[in-house]
């Protein structure tokens, strides 16, 4: 194609609920040329999209990619400089544990126009959908959000940092280190601290478990539960009955 602006745009495509996600991205996903999209995005968003889009999944998964992240970035520009508008739609927020900072670094080095929409993320929706406030008066005064697992797939050192604080305590991607996790908690004495893991979180298909940090483990066997889940600790997790009514009549009008 001749005469093409090669431009790229990273767009939150929200936690999982496809009404979730802004009317900014609903726009852009009409203007693409190609959408390069990730394992966690709600796949019906994609019927927003030109009939002659490109569709190409990217997504990675704990032991399985479709691609590598440095392929990934090489394909950006390449589909940009043959088609266009590339559209890259990351689940939750892109800029929150997406890498979407990296890819338009690199785009911007190949002198791709870049652009940017937000998304609601995980960590504070999927919570809330569970009538999970992160702060409450007189319960919680802040909260860290935190990835479980670096890049060399090791526990984050923020973790035992956190398990310090009196704020509440979001992790994500921690399914696999929840040993370590409950292990860290217990360690500062809140076995007894209130712990929700919350699997596929604002999706028909949701899965929730309550318990305490001394708990958690026989509920996550019990209930089932496995990733991609969110890890919630703290007392405002005991607030969530409190809220539960009001999350089920916001849930009717919808």
């Amino acid at each position: 194609m001749s005469g093409i602006t090669p431009k790229l745009t990273v767009v939150g495509a929200g936690p999982g609920d496809v009404e979730l996600i802004t009317l900014k991205a609903i726009k852009a996903i009409e203007a693409a040329n190609v959408i390069l999209y990730d394992a966690l995005i709600n796949e019906e968003l994609l019927k927003y999209a030109s009939e002659d889009a490109e569709f190409i999944f990217v997504g990675k998964r704990k032991g399985c990619y479709a691609f590598q992240q440095e392929q990934i970035n090489e394909l950006i520009v390449a589909k940009a400089k043959e088609k266009g508008h590339v559209l890259r739609l990351k689940g939750g927020d892109p800029f929150i544990f997406g890498r979407g900072a990296e890819e338009i670094d690199f785009a911007r080095e190949f002198g791709l126009e870049t652009f940017v929409v937000p998304g609601i993320t995980s960590a504070i929706a999927v919570p809330a959908y569970q009538g999970i406030p992160l702060t409450k008066r007189g319960s919680s005064e802040s909260f860290w959000v935190i990835t479980a697992t670096t890049k060399n797939h090791s526990l984050s050192t923020d973790v035992p940092l956190a398990a310090k604080s009196t704020a509440t305590v979001v992790i994500l991607m921690g399914m696999h280190k929840l040993a370590e996790i409950v292990s860290i908690f217990k360690a500062e004495g809140k076995q007894d601290t209130p712990m929700a893991i919350i699997q596929n979180g604002t999706r028909e298909d949701e899965n929730v478990g309550i318990g305490t940090v001394s708990t958690i483990e026989t509920v996550v066997v019990e209930k089932q539960l496995a990733s991609p889940a969110i890890i919630v600790i703290g007392d405002v997790v005991e607030k969530r009955t409190q809220l539960s009514s009001v999350v089920e009549e916001v849930n009717k009008l919808v």
